[in-house]
């Protein structure tokens, strides 16, 4: 365990996604979104459910509350979903009051527990009928036009309550799992076995471009229109891990290293930070890498005021010989649990691509602040399942060593980041509660909290939800 410290301005707290925990899929309004239509989709979900309930969140808003408040959390993000706002989904669709009331009334209960909101405007639920119409962000002019009108009308709901907005979490996710593997929403994969629709060799390129575009857009109106008289800030939430080479001593496999990262995190960050996409993806994509615009660019560019990162785990990283698969998405190379000699990078959780390897997450925050400046980050999510944990006794699951052990390590090594000059300044955990998880249905739990779902989604807090409250009661110095 470290003895270094964060600063007392340094915040805290826990996160959730709409359609993970919300549930009243038909409700006041509410209209589906791609992963209602993706989730009944026979063969898409692994245990063959869905997010009509999921922990029912919409019914319990102030148990939610009232949890995070007896946790001592200072901050929490959730997302909005865009088909309970505007549930046709474009610019000139009906907006729905019942929808943005629910998320008004969440904001002044966080407000009223002393619990700062930090809102994500889309965490993967595009309404279904903007995928019918136009097949979402493949198509940049009409995706980017209705994206912004309905972030303005959620600013003019939120604001200025809301002062930390994100517009999108993990574009990369969006991009490559909609649109290359098939695996999430809506499922368009070069794969004819899988899907009827889609090219993984040039989709995920528009689809990221589009996104990257959207981003940029709407943070340009929310600072021209918004920023002053908020008081707010904006940014974007990329997903990405930490990459050790399998050989160590083989140059190669540790170019692959940062060619991982890049092909993850960089493709967006650094669009963002240095105006350009990396060398190593022009490189290998050529012309199906789009080329932005000088007007988009503008955007584009700077459109961060903070760095949102997720990030929960890492590989060992081999390179491969020869020209790369055309529908690869990664940089023609290898991810692996085993190093040369046989070294486990770490541990198995209950998802087949999470194995914690606590040191990867500072190394990752070092690489960051040296590559794009040092920018303020904000952890946005940080966490882990338990192998097992669903057919556990109630009581060794509310024990949950294993996740308590990951955010001992997890939380450590950020610590040691920030006293290495890293400029992070919040940690959201990764969850408040379990919830559906994507294409793995309720069978990985990542909750601080036990949601009972064959008996009314009943919440029991686990253990872990003490220890990260008791980590940075010991971190964070006192003013």
């Amino acid at each position: 365990m470290t003895t270094a410290t964060l600063p007392p301005d340094f915040r805290w707290g826990f996160a959730t996604a709409s359609y993970q925990i919300e549930g009243a899929y038909n409700e006041d309004g509410r209209l589906p979104s791609i992963w209602d239509t993706f989730s009944k989709t026979p063969d898409k979900v692994e245990d063959g459910t869905n997010g009509d309930v999921a922990c029912d969140s919409y019914h319990r808003l102030e148990e939610d509350v009232a949890l995070l408040k007896s946790y001592g959390a200072q901050v929490y993000r959730f997302s909005i979903a865009w088909p309970r706002v505007i549930p046709l989904g474009g610019r000139n669709d009906p907006i729905n009051e019942k929808g943005l009331e629910y998320y008004s009334k969440l904001v002044d209960a966080l407000l009223a527990a002393g619990i700062e909101p930090v809102v994500t405007l889309y965490h993967w639920d595009l309404p279904d009928e903007l995928y019918r119409r136009y097949r979402g962000p493949l198509n940049k002019e009409e995706f980017v036009a209705d994206f912004t009108r309905y972030a303005r009308v959620v600013f003019d709901a939120l604001g200025p309550r809301v002062k930390k907005w994100i517009t999108f979490n993990e574009p990369w996710c969006i991009s490559v799992l909609g649109y290359n593997t098939g695996k999430h929403a809506p499922g368009r994969t070069s794969d004819r076995k899988l899907s009827p629709e889609g090219d993984g060799s040039r989709e995920p390129w528009i689809v990221g471009h589009t996104l990257l575009v959207a981003h940029g857009t709407v943070v340009d109106i929310y600072r021209r229109e918004y920023k002053e008289k908020h008081g707010g800030e904006i940014g974007i939430t990329l997903n990405g891990d930490w990459a050790e080479p399998w050989d160590p001593e083989d140059p190669r496999d540790i170019e692959a290293c940062t060619r991982k990262i890049e092909f993850a995190i960089s493709w967006f960050a650094d669009p963002i930070y240095h105006g350009k996409y990396p060398d190593s993806m022009r490189k290998q994509l050529g012309d199906r890498l789009p080329t932005f615009t000088d007007e988009e660019i503008a955007l584009v560019k700077g459109s961060n005021d903070f760095y949102g990162m997720n990030h929960y785990c890492a590989n060992y990283i081999r390179h491969r010989d020869g020209e790369p698969a055309e529908d690869d998405v990664a940089g023609n190379l290898d991810h692996l649990f085993e190093d040369k000699f046989g070294n486990s990078i770490g541990p198995e959780s209950n998802c087949p691509w999470l194995r914690p390897h606590a040191p990867g997450f500072r190394k990752l925050l070092k690489w960051l602040a040296d590559r794009y400046g040092n920018p303020k980050i904000y952890v946005t999510e940080n966490g882990t399942s338990v192998k097992g944990e669903n057919d556990m006794p109630l009581d060794q699951l509310l024990d949950d060593k294993f996740r308590q052990q990951y955010y001992r390590d997890y939380i450590g090594a950020l610590v040691e980041a920030a006293n290495e000059g890293v400029n992070v300044k919040m940690y959201l955990a990764w969850s408040l509660l379990d919830n559906f998880e994507w294409s793995e249905g309720y069978q990985s739990r990542f909750g601080v909290t036990f949601v009972d779902y064959k008996n009314g989604q009943k919440r029991i807090p686990k253990k872990s939800a003490s220890v990260v409250r008791e980590l940075f009661e010991k971190y964070i110095r006192k003013e």
